[in-house]
Parts: C-alpha cells; structure tokens; sequence
C-alpha cells in the first residue's frame, strides 16, 4: 500500500504542457550542431519537475537531454512520449537510467526520420497540395485557406495523438511504425500519394514546343507538337519530369539547381526557337 502511495506518476496536465513545448518549440534554438536538442529538452522540463521536487535531481536527470537529438519533428513526437514514459519509470526506481534513455533516443530517431520524412514531406503534403491547387483554380483563395486549416488540424492532433501514445505504450508504440502493419498502411498512403502526383503533373504542368518547319514557299510542312500529340499526348511534359527526377534521384542534384537547370534550358529553347513563351514586347 505504501509502495502504491509513492508512486511517482504524470498527470494529463503535465503531460499536455510537455507536448505543447515539443510541438511549439520543437526547432527552438535550431543550428547545425544541436539541430532539436533544444527543443527536446525544453519539452521535457515538465516532465522533470513534476517527477523531481529536488532541483539537484532536476540537474542530474536533464543531462541525460543534452545529446544530439534530430528526426522528423511530427512523427517524431512518439519519441518524445516514450521518453516521458521512461522517465516516468526511472523516477520510480526502474532499471533506466541516462544512457538507456539516450540509447533509445538513437536507436528510433533515424529510423522515425526515415518514416516521418517520405510519409509526411513526400506523401501527406504534396496530396494536401495536390488538393490545394485544384481548389484554386482562376486565382480562388479557396485552396490556401484549404491548405492551412487542414494542414495545422492533422499536425497538432496527428502529432497529440502520437505523443500520448508513446507514453502509455512505451517502447511497444514504436512496433507499429516499423513493423509489417507500419509498412502496409506506409506502402498504401504512398500509392495515392503517387496517384495524387501524378494528377497534378497531368493538371498543372504543361511543356510544348512551338517548332515548325516551313518550305521554300513559306508554308509550314512540319508542327512539331502537333506530330508528338498524334504519336503520345503529352510527351514533353512526361521527358521533363523524368528528366528532374533523374536529376534528382539519380544524380542527386538539389531542387534549386534543378531549377536553374530547367531556366537555362528555357532560355536557350526560346532562342533556338524551341520554345515560345508568348510574350510580346
């Protein structure tokens, strides 16, 4: 009875303003060297101090949230919980100490990284755009308001979701995010991700030539686009998306570059004739 009556244990409250630091401040202090170390350790303040009146006991355990910590910052927040969860522990006597905690934080923030990274920059936020720009469409603000509502209701209650999971699942939270069930629901949300993709680039991006040849009387004989449009319908637009992503995956050329590829491609197709950006002067 006495042993239950010690029993150090988080309250909802603890536990929500804990979250709230993570997901405000997770960047908090951002540089190349500690990356979300900052941000790490201010949202488990809370923590800390609800487990440890003493504040020399304060002080040993925030050293154990002083290492490099970097992952992707909303799926991420399931480390975050579990590492409430195991502080939890250690404040009741557990076998966990510092460096269990660190060795945990490593162990996940990669592979999560990986995850949370193609599921949410790669998948989730071009179908969110994807969506965007269709609603959009004659200059509506629509799409944008669209965007940002949708946006910032599935990062907060998408990211509390997982941050209260971690701490009442602990380690075993994790199982799902890299076990076989985490890899089906992952493979599925990236088929309609590319479904969605693919939409965008039929909708939005648009390459033709204006190429023409002309005989000796001056009559065109030859209207490029038109030949390619009888043969395969959108075949320029198709080589040049294949021909960023071969930058980009293949050669692993950065956007920006990949984007100056394409002006200077541009510019040279418009003095070559290639290209006729319909401008007038």
């Amino acid at each position: 009875m006495e042993e239950t009556q010690n029993t150090k244990k988080l309250d909802h409250k603890t536990l929500s303003h804990s979250f709230h630091l993570w997901f405000w401040g997770a960047l908090t202090c951002f540089s190349q060297e500690h990356m979300q170390t900052f941000g790490y350790m201010s949202s488990m303040l809370p923590i800390l101090k609800k487990l440890y009146p003493n504040h020399d006991d304060q002080v040993d355990a925030i050293h154990a949230y002083t290492a490099f910590f970097n992952t992707n910052p909303m799926l991420g927040t399931v480390i975050i919980g579990i590492t409430a969860s195991m502080e939890e522990a250690r404040a009741n006597g557990k076998d966990i100490d510092g460096g269990t905690i660190n060795d945990m934080r490593a162990g996940l923030m990669g592979p999560i990284a990986g995850i949370g990274d193609s599921l949410i920059d790669g998948t989730l936020i071009p179908i969110l755009l994807g969506i965007s720009l269709g609603m959009s469409s004659g200059g509506s603000p629509v799409g944008a308001i669209f965007y940002i509502i949708v946006w910032v209701l599935i990062a907060y209650f998408g990211q509390r979701l997982l941050y209260f999971r971690g701490y009442s699942l602990g380690d075993k939270a994790v199982g799902f995010l890299v076990g076989k069930q985490g890899s089906a629901v992952r493979h599925a949300i990236s088929i309609i991700g590319s479904m969605v993709v693919g939409g965008v680039l039929a909708s939005w991006v648009n390459v033709t030539t204006s190429l023409r040849l002309r005989g000796a009387n001056g009559k065109v004989f030859l209207n490029l686009q038109s030949k390619l449009d009888s043969i395969f319908p959108g075949l320029l637009t198709v080589a040049v998306t294949f021909f960023c992503w071969w930058l980009m995956a293949k050669r692993h050329v950065s956007a920006i570059w990949t984007m100056l590829i394409l002006v200077a491609i541009s510019l040279v197709g418009v003095l070559l004739g290639f290209f006729n950006p319909g401008l007038s002067y």
